[in-house]
């Protein structure tokens, strides 16, 4: 096994919190029994895909409110928040409420950009600002800033027996220094850079051109290196990877018949950039923990980063979930080097 560089410092997982239409409430609260089992664990943080119009988690932040009050110490973070659907005052009003009620473990993770399938939702969405809507790096700036106690009203005093406030209410300290940007080319991730937010870098990424390598591991380490070399915290600046990571050393054999299966169904699409936007999507990483770890101690992006929040697979059974948490925990995270809060 190569050395490694850094030993692991944050260990997070990513879930989708998938549900049954004919019955939502049951998937909910396998979610929230997952983001408890991690607790116990010893995750440092359980992080939420935000998924509108489909069968997955559409309010991460209400999610997350649920378990800031089934948990005591696990960062709840959203992987990302797509913030074309956001107005950046009421999210950032949401979020300060359920950072204040987890008593400041909220780790906002956000992107930019149209919201996906938008010409189908645009008349429900934006019914009337659809061709005005701004969906830039812009949108990020508003809510950060709002998140920082800036001004949201030019008017601040009392009316009759009522107090107005001119900045976002709760305001939760330190809330705004814990944003994180989704990039997913290494243009955004400059920009995150220069704002001196943090960096989620994930399983997809965008090619930076159809004559560069197609090596997904070798576009994330220079993603990474290019979003460092602005950030104000230059080296130190956190940067956390995102890969499906499936280990099976306590898996049954059935189980491991299943994990193969899916991850040879996926593989095809990491062979070269897929669609118009060229995008790379990194092989899933299938194995004992040894093997694993392996893997990642050689994979370019892996050695630039000291936090990861490995995704869990879609579609899996909640049994499938605990033996795919509890290996990550208890020997995959200490063959990288990590150790779990207590």
């Amino acid at each position: 096994m190569p050395p490694p560089s850094v030993p692991l410092r944050t260990l997070g997982f990513l879930t989708i919190g998938s549900f049954d239409e004919a019955d939502p409430r049951a998937g909910h609260e396998t979610t929230l029994r997952v983001i408890e089992l991690g607790e116990r664990l010893g995750f440092d943080g359980a992080w939420l895909r935000h998924r509108h119009l489909q069968h997955g988690i559409s309010s991460p932040v209400a999610v997350m409110a649920a378990a800031s009050q089934r948990t005591t110490r696990i960062e709840l973070g959203t992987a990302v928040t797509p913030l074309g659907w956001e107005n950046p005052l009421r999210l950032a009003e949401d979020l300060a409420t359920v950072d204040v009620l987890s008593g400041g473990r909220v780790n906002p993770g956000v992107s930019v950009g149209p919201p996906m399938r938008f010409d189908e939702v645009r008349a429900s969405l934006y019914p009337d600002t659809a061709d005005v809507e701004d969906f830039t790096y812009a949108r990020v700036q508003r809510l950060v800033a709002l998140l920082r106690g800036e001004p949201a009203s030019t008017f601040r005093g009392t009316v009759g027996i009522e107090e107005f406030s001119d900045r976002v209410q709760p305001h939760s300290p330190g809330l705004a220094d814990r944003v994180w940007y989704g990039a997913a080319s290494a243009g955004s991730a400059r920009w995150a850079g220069e704002q001196g937010l943090s960096l989620l870098t994930s399983s997809v990424l965008k090619a930076a051109g159809p004559d560069d390598t197609t090596d997904f591991a070798t576009q994330q380490q220079a993603q990474i290196r290019a979003f460092r070399e602005v950030h104000p915290a230059g080296a130190d600046a956190r940067v956390s990877q995102g890969l499906v990571v499936i280990p099976t050393d306590t898996a049954t054999p059935e189980q491991r018949a299943r994990y193969a299966a899916y991850v040879d169904a996926r593989t095809p699409r990491t062979a070269r950039p897929q669609g118009p936007a060229h995008l790379l999507f990194a092989p899933d990483v299938l194995g004992t923990s040894e093997q694993i770890a392996e893997a990642l101690w050689s994979h370019a992006g892996f050695r630039e980063v000291s936090e990861v929040v490995f995704a869990l697979p879609f579609g899996f059974e909640h049994a499938d979930y605990v033996q795919i948490l509890t290996d990550t925990a208890t020997r995959l995270g200490p063959a990288l080097g990590w150790s779990p809060r207590g």
